[in-house]
């Protein structure tokens, strides 16, 4: 039985304050600083834990469940490998840590799964079954697991194999890999289950992340085509000198947001 996720839950993906400062002072900082500033949850990074895993996501779940936090744990590693094999210990990995953070959701790339040779999704339904933590793929910024057709391929073999999944559906990634967000949006609306909020803006070398309200993207339109309830997490730069309050402010232009775009339909 998956735990479920509050719907339009305003959540803080702890990369958005860099990974070096996370790194710096460690998640459970600024997992404080998100509850401080109102967040209803937080996504936990599988990169930015430091050599005691386990000891952190303990640390994470026990200020997490008190304040109720929603938490979600993403895993940098994806469900297949660079040469196309299942990776079974990733996913493994990815559930455990998970489950010990009390996440109701676990976030992963799909790697390099080629529809070609689409061994180890049984595998995967196995790992899957009955377990407490649900699993959503995300569109990462490449090529093989984050444009639209190799996720669609992907999302097709899965529901052959009897693995229906839900999606991460990352605003801002897609710009990475030279697809169309609103178009995107239009393909897989109905897997979506989680929302990466995150503006863009072109520099001249490379696409960076923004605020939503200084994005060049067309956010508001890509909000009103996915679903009103999905959670959305903030994973653009939070900075400042009170992170506390900016934490709070950059919540609540969310949540203001994210509702002017639906009051607009």
């Amino acid at each position: 039985m998956h735990a479920q996720i509050p719907a339009r839950s305003a959540l803080v993906s702890l990369t958005a304050f860099g990974a070096d400062e996370v790194r710096r002072h460690g998640q459970l900082w600024f997992a404080r600083l998100c509850r401080a500033g109102g967040a209803d949850g937080i996504e936990v990074r599988g990169e930015l834990l430091g050599e005691d895993a386990a000891g952190e996501l303990d640390a994470l779940a026990a200020l997490a469940d008190p304040a109720a936090l929603v938490r979600v744990y993403s895993s940098p590693r994806g469900l297949w490998d660079a040469a196309g094999g299942f990776d079974e210990a990733a996913v493994l990995e990815g559930l455990d840590r998970a489950a010990r953070l009390g996440a109701g959701w676990l976030k992963m790339s799909i790697g390099g799964f080629s529809p070609a040779a689409p061994a180890g999704l049984e595998a995967l339904r196995g790992l899957l079954d009955g377990g407490p933590v649900e699993l959503l793929v995300e569109n990462d910024q490449t090529e093989a697991a984050g444009t639209v057709p190799a996720l669609s391929a992907f999302f097709h073999a899965a529901d052959d194999a009897g693995v229906p999944l839900g999606m991460t559906f990352d605003m801002g990634n897609w710009h990475w890999v030279g697809e169309c967000p609103l178009q995107a949006a239009g393909v897989f609306a109905s897997r979506v289950r989680y929302v990466h909020c995150k503006g863009v803006l072109r520099r001249p070398d490379r696409w960076v992340a923004v605020p939503l309200e200084s994005s060049a993207a067309p956010w508001r339109a890509v909000l009103r085509a996915l679903p009103a309830a999905a959670p959305r997490a903030i994973e653009y730069p939070l900075t400042g000198a009170d992170l506390a309050r900016v934490t709070g402010q950059a919540l609540e232009a969310l949540r203001r947001l994210e509702q002017s775009s639906h009051d607009r339909e």
